[in-house]
C-alpha cells in the first residue's frame, strides 16, 4: 500500500522520554528512607514495577529495603494515617422495634 494512501496516518507528535526514577547515584538502601517512600503507595504497599518503571533489578533491592526497614521499624506495615470518620448520618430510630402490649 502506497504511504500517501494509507487511511490512519501516523501521528508527528513527538515522544517525550521519562527520566528513571532512580538516579546512578542513589543507593537503594534500607537507611535511604527518601528514595525508599516514593515507591510505596498511601495505603503503604510496595508500588509495582510498572507503575514505579523502574528495571527488575532496582525493584527487587527495592522490596527487600522496604521489607528490612519495616522489620527495623523505621516503616510502618500499614500507614494508618487516613482514619475513618463518622460523617454526619441520621441517628438510629429505635421505634421501630418497640413492642405493643
Amino acid at each position: 500500500m502506497n504511504k500517501s494512501k494509507r487511511l490512519f496516518p501516523k501521528s508527528k507528535r513527538a515522544f517525550r522520554r521519562r527520566l528513571p526514577p532512580i538516579g546512578s547515584g542513589d543507593q537503594i538502601d534500607y537507611r535511604n528512607m527518601s528514595l525508599i517512600s516514593r515507591f510505596i503507595s498511601e495505603q503503604g504497599k510496595i508500588l509495582s514495577r510498572r507503575v514505579n518503571r523502574v528495571t527488575l533489578k532496582q525493584q527487587r533491592l527495592i522490596t527487600i529495603a522496604i521489607k528490612q526497614a519495616r522489620i527495623l521499624s523505621l516503616l510502618p506495615f500499614l500507614n494508618n494515617e487516613k482514619r475513618f470518620e463518622r460523617s454526619e448520618s441520621t441517628p438510629r430510630t429505635t421505634s421501630l422495634r418497640t413492642r405493643k402490649k
